[in-house]
């Protein structure tokens, strides 16, 4: 019985074997050709990877592989340069093309590389400084000029057959803002410098940046122009009922060196046009804060109120503050508060890069730096700034 069944079942399971046989050929096929697509694009990559090695050792370019420190090059040869005057670095990435070109300076220096730079200007920007609200540009020349058109364009009416007669024309005026020297002059031992866990890029741009920060806010208020910036305050402040081009208007507080009420605040707002108040800010140091936070209006509310969420200004009469404290104490006669539009109003002309110069032999057994930078400032706008008096008249 058995055996009768024997070729029966043998004769159904050819064409199963024959299938599974196909089935396997095709697999294999599939299997040789996925091997033969992944070693061609390995070799394709081995190739691109060839050619860019090539091109590295071609160029000096640092090698793409993670084993290599690729950091900054130019800020390494700076931090070289720094610490043991070593200018080798600076000038052979000039030399090996990697768009430094503008690395060594011809003055005798070295620019700052682009971090410590940024760690600079972050610094000033967050000083409490005009420059926060004026218009600030960069410039390449040695002057940047500002014009001006205060004067209006004459106009008429006319009837359909009469004649139309010549109407006045506007004025340009042009105000040139130079550039001027801003200069630090840390120092440091050659022995502090030789040690290798000191950051000397973090403190170097920490001093410099504290001092140009606070040379900056000064002169942009009190600088007389004379090989530094022009500050708002150098002008001549007359009554704003006879304010003319040229000087800055006045409020007075009706009492020599004091304030009775917030009346005189908002005689200084509206003082101000229109076009100018809705970008109005208030200047005053903390001592004239302390003052005019303590006013309050008929109904006995705090005309000063504190920002409600964190790193927003407080506002006077709706507007922001700027604490400067640069600005004059409370004094009989004096203009201790500013309010304008100071972007129109004052405008900042500097140029983008920081020079370092280092000099290991004018003060023995310390190394000098010597960082410079230009910058200039002057009113743009004598009517987008008025000032309070606190003096009767």
């Amino acid at each position: 019985m058995s055996k009768t069944e024997f070729p029966a079942l043998a004769g159904e399971g050819v064409p199963l074997v024959q299938e599974v046989k196909q089935a396997m050929t095709g697999f294999v096929s599939e299997i040789k050709g996925f091997q033969d697509e992944i070693h061609t694009k390995l070799q394709q990559t081995e190739e691109r990877l060839t050619m860019l090695d090539r091109k590295t050792q071609i160029a000096a370019r640092p090698q793409l592989s993670a084993a290599n420190d690729t950091g900054a090059p130019h800020q390494k040869a700076f931090d070289a340069y720094l610490r043991s005057g070593d200018d080798d670095g600076l000038r052979g990435l000039e030399l090996e093309g990697k768009a430094l070109s503008t690395a060594v300076n011809v003055d005798g220096g070295y620019l700052v590389d682009p971090q410590t730079a940024d760690m600079v200007q972050s610094v000033l920007n967050s000083t409490a400084s005009i420059r926060a609200i004026a218009s600030v540009v960069n410039v390449e020349a040695t002057s940047f000029d500002v014009l001006i058109d205060h004067t209006e364009l004459g106009a008429g009416w006319a009837s359909e057959t009469g004649s139309v007669t010549e109407t006045a024309t506007p004025q340009i005026d042009r105000i040139t803002i130079p550039l001027h020297e801003l200069s630090a002059l840390p120092k440091a031992s050659q022995r502090l410098l030789d040690d290798s866990a000191f950051d000397i890029e973090s403190w170097l741009s920490g001093r410099i940046a504290d001092k140009f920060a606070r040379a900056e806010a000064d002169a942009f208020i009190n600088g007389d122009g004379s090989d530094k910036p022009t500050g708002i305050l150098n002008y001549p402040a007359v009554d704003n009922d006879v304010w003319a081009w040229g000087s800055l208007g006045y409020v007075p507080t009706g009492v020599a060196g004091g304030i009775d009420d917030g009346d005189a605040i908002v005689d200084l707002v509206y003082a101000l046009g229109a076009q100018y108040r809705a970008n109005g800010t208030f200047v005053m140091n903390s001592k004239t804060a302390g003052v005019i936070r303590k006013l309050k209006d008929a109904d006995g509310r705090f005309l000063w109120s504190d920002g409600l969420a964190a790193g927003e200004p407080a506002r006077l009469m709706g507007y922001p503050v700027l604490i400067a404290e640069d600005m004059p104490d409370v004094a009989t006669d004096s203009h201790a508060i500013a309010f304008g539009d100071f972007s129109a109003g004052y405008t900042i002309a500097e140029r983008p890069d920081l020079r370092v110069l280092r000099d290991p032999f004018s003060a023995k057994p310390h190394v000098l730096f010597y960082a410079t930078k230009r910058v200039g400032g002057d009113v743009s706008d004598f009517a987008a700034i008025k000032l309070l008096k606190f003096g009767t008249a």
